[in-house]
Order: C-alpha cells, then structure tokens, then sequence
C-alpha cells in the first residue's frame, strides 16, 4: 500500500498556522510517500511569502511536487509577471513541476496558469497547446503497468463546487490526457475537496480536488486529501482539521 498527501492552496501571508502546524504533524508521523501541492503557495507572490513557502516545503523531508497557482504570480508589478513571472520561485525551482515516479504511480505535471489572458480574470484555468504536449509526452512515457496522476492548480472541468475554474481548453486536455492514460487529475484553486468520475469514452478518470490550509476556506474547514493506493485501485480522504474525515 502507498499513500500520497495531496495539499494545495496554502496561500502563505494567509496561511491558517494551526492548518500548516496540523498538516506538518500528519507528515512527520505518517510519512506519506509523497506530498504533492497543487498550487497557491503565496497569496500576492512577495518574496516573504515565497522563502516561507520554501522553507515549509524543505521541512517536510519527504518527496515533493509543486504547481504553480495563480496567486503564485506577480499580482501588482504587471511587467514582472509578463517578462519574468516565476523568479521568486528560485528557491523551489527543483520541486516546481517535477515528475515523480513512485512505486506504481506516476506524477505527471500540467501548468495551467498564464501570465495573460483574453479575458478580464486572469485567476481562471488556461492550459496551452504547449503545456498540454508537454504533459502528454511524460504520461506516454510512463512505465506500463503504472497509474498515472496528473497534477494541476485548475480543474480541468467544474466539479459541482461553489469556486469556479472556468479553464479554457481544459475539457480538450482532459480528454486527450485520459486517451494517454491517465487514471486521475489532482488540483486545487476552488478550496474545497472533490472526487469525481469522469468518463471518456472507455476510459473513466477522476477528478480529485483538494481543499485549503488558509484561512480563506469556503464551505468545508481547512483540509488536505490523502489518497491511498494499493496495486492499480485507489481511494481518496478528505481530512479536516479537528480531525474528522470523508471519504471521497
């Protein structure tokens, strides 16, 4: 059995502290195999945010993939965030969009975040014909026989909650990366844990979400997912500060 811990939305500057200290406990005790973050590390990207982001994430001293979200760009220097969007994420460069292999399962990453976009909200999803290649090379090359998550800040399509991602051309990955294999998509954005079915032709991918560790919750307490694997089934569980649980 494998077990991965799927956090996002921490948003640093706003981070529920009790949340983080809760959530570090659980990764200290339980030693998941790996955390994957699916994104909103900062809330506004300053560079404060950033170095406590960075010195979380090295605390936690397991395996760990990282997202970027779209609090995690430059919000009030608009030429930062078009000609160099992601320098503050120096100190995580190593983890930004890793792909893990572990045990079974692979971690393939999918950016759908942009630095601009044809429309006025700019915190909606957007994955790009580039992005999309990218990932669908690392899911063709995925070992057979393993599961294949992909990870990203957006769902790709909405999932019944009250936030929205509105993700252009995310129905388009969704079914080409299903046609490549892949058994689920990981996000966060929207604060509040999901697990859905999705069905592409024969396929059937789910959808996961993950809640929040910030104070910005919205209808469900702060929480993180832990997903469980054993062979080529899984199971995920909300877990909720205070300590109670759901499965998804």
């Amino acid at each position: 059995m494998m077990r991965l811990f799927h956090v996002s939305d921490v948003h640093f500057g706003r981070e529920n502290r009790e949340a983080v200290d809760w959530f570090n406990a659980k990764v200290r005790d339980e030693k998941p195999d790996a955390v994957i973050m699916t994104g909103d590390l900062t809330m506004r990207a300053r560079a404060k945010e950033f170095a406590a982001a960075a010195e979380w994430l090295e605390s936690l001293a397991v395996p760990v993939t990282v997202e970027v979200g779209n609090h995690d760009l430059p919000y009030f220097n608009p030429f930062a965030r078009l000609a160099m969007p992601y320098r503050r994420y120096k100190a995580l460069e190593h983890m930004i969009e890793r792909p893990l292999d572990i045990r079974g399962v692979s971690i393939v990453p999918l950016k759908t975040t942009a630095r601009f976009q044809f429309r006025t909200n700019w915190s909606k999803g957007h994955v790009s014909m580039h992005a999309l290649q990218r990932s669908l090379a690392l899911a063709e090359a995925v070992p057979t026989g393993d599961l294949v998550f992909v990870a990203a800040h957006h769902p790709l399509i909405e999932a019944g909650t009250r936030a929205t991602s509105r993700t252009h051309g995310g129905r388009r990955a969704l079914v080409a990366l299903a046609q490549a294999g892949a058994d689920a998509v990981l996000s966060g954005h929207v604060h509040d844990p999901f697990d859905i079915e999705h069905r592409v032709d024969d396929q059937v991918v789910r959808l996961i979400g993950a809640g929040t560790l910030s104070e910005r919750t919205r209808d469900q307490p702060p929480s993180f997912n832990e997903i469980t694997v054993e062979g080529t089934t899984f199971s995920t569980r909300a877990r909720f500060l205070g300590e109670a649980s759901v499965q998804l």
